[in-house]
């Protein structure tokens, strides 16, 4: 029974993983669509590169940051239990590849290729592992201290804060001191509008996104025994949430309306096993109307040319996803308690500095050293002749 149960855990994980690394396609789409034509092929290519960077640094480094587990033994101890350990580590590697995947959305169009491949390294083997471990793992008495002060852990089940915010986090930073595209804000005042350039790849990425973060959720149980429906249904009421939340504030915008269901998803993250479905319900229409806000502001307002939103969408709904985990996840609005308003608050701020120092120290270093941003040359052709020396859809194709 003992070699059955470690064999469906991990086969369980594995799924979860397969789920995961699926949503990276997600990522992928969902930034091809969304950038202008040139940068299609540079949107795919970063994606895959950076999952790779990201596999070898949390191998080496980040997972044992994280929770002080290393590889370096013989094949036939790390078969034990099914090979179990490697699964989570796979499951978790999806994780943390997340945050590069995040932050190529806010620098797209204008991002030096190789510059952003070391970030990940350092980002991936360090910075995120560093707050991982304090949440999932309790390194440096984090959460003892918590525990202490506010008479609960900090309590992210799914990462809202951990993954999410963290990676949007991270993004303001590298978005910042990029600065905005080229001729993006205009000397007259103007804004020059940049459209998607595919409304239906962008649906894709959405809708792959929206699929895979089923075993995002339910599969951070770790194992068959501990897995929940609730989970399942409260992710699936954020995501409505969230969609209907954006379809109303974003006025029928389609791309509103595909990032609606991330910003719910985001934001259910953290309380997903806590809440009442009504309670991620509500969470999920406020990160949704919470995006298409600070989108614009950020867009319009304060000028800052973060291309995709991940900023609005990862790194603000996965900070009040934190927070909603403790107002929502407590018996007195339906959910199962034992979480503390005052601990998710702190948690939340903890992730949010640690993700800011990170960012300003990896991008602020890159960029005073080997530089970040594209020459203006390269930009106004696009990263994808540029970098990659061929376009998504050749002007002409030959005859031979």
């Amino acid at each position: 029974m003992d070699a059955y149960k470690t064999g469906s855990d991990m086969i369980f994980v594995l799924l979860g993983a397969i789920m995961v690394l699926a949503m990276h396609a997600g990522f992928a789409f969902l930034e091809l669509g969304t950038v202008r034509r040139k940068n299609q092929v540079n949107a795919l290519v970063k994606i895959l590169t950076d999952f790779s960077i990201s596999t070898i640094a949390y191998f080496f480094i980040g997972y044992g940051i994280a929770y002080g587990v290393h590889f370096f033994s013989g094949a036939d101890v790390l078969a034990q239990k099914n090979g179990y350990d490697l699964v989570k580590f796979f499951f978790l590697l999806t994780f943390a590849a997340a945050i590069p995947a995040i932050i190529s959305g806010g620098i797209a169009e204008r991002a030096r290729f190789n510059p952003q491949l070391a970030a990940t390294f350092l980002l991936v083997g360090f910075i995120y592992p560093f707050f991982e471990g304090l949440v999932w793992n309790g390194n440096f008495g984090f959460q003892d201290w918590l525990n202490g002060l506010a008479g609960a852990k900090f309590h992210d089940f799914a990462g809202s804060v951990v993954v999410h915010a963290m990676g949007g986090w991270i993004a303001l930073p590298a978005v910042i001191l990029l600065g905005a595209r080229r001729n993006r804000y205009r000397h007259d005042g103007m804004i020059s509008a940049h459209p998607p350039s595919s409304i239906p790849f962008l649906s894709l990425g959405a809708w792959i996104l929206t699929v895979g973060w089923f075993g995002f959720n339910v599969m951070s149980a770790q194992s068959v025994e501990a897995a929940s429906g609730l989970v399942a249904v409260n992710s699936l009421m954020a995501m409505v949430g969230g969609t209907l939340a954006a379809l109303v504030a974003g006025k029928n915008d389609p791309g509103f309306i595909h990032n609606g269901p991330l910003a719910g998803l985001v934001a259910v993250c953290a309380g997903s096993d806590l809440m009442h479905p009504v309670g991620a319900l509500v969470t999920g229409a406020v990160a949704g109307g919470l995006f298409v806000w600070m989108f614009t502001t950020t867009q319009n307002k304060w000028k800052i040319d973060d291309v995709l939103g991940v900023w609005p969408l990862h790194g603000l709904c996965g900070a009040w996803g934190g927070i909603a985990a403790g107002i929502f996840g407590a018996q007195a609005l339906g959910g199962m308690g034992g979480v503390s308003l005052l601990a998710q608050v702190l948690g939340t701020l903890a992730g949010i500095a640690v993700a800011l120092a990170g960012g300003f120290a990896v991008y602020g270093i890159l960029k005073a050293s080997v530089g970040i941003r594209l020459e203006p040359e390269q930009e106004f052709e696009g990263a994808d002749l540029s970098i990659h020396k061929i376009t998504a859809s050749p002007e002409r194709e030959t005859n031979w």
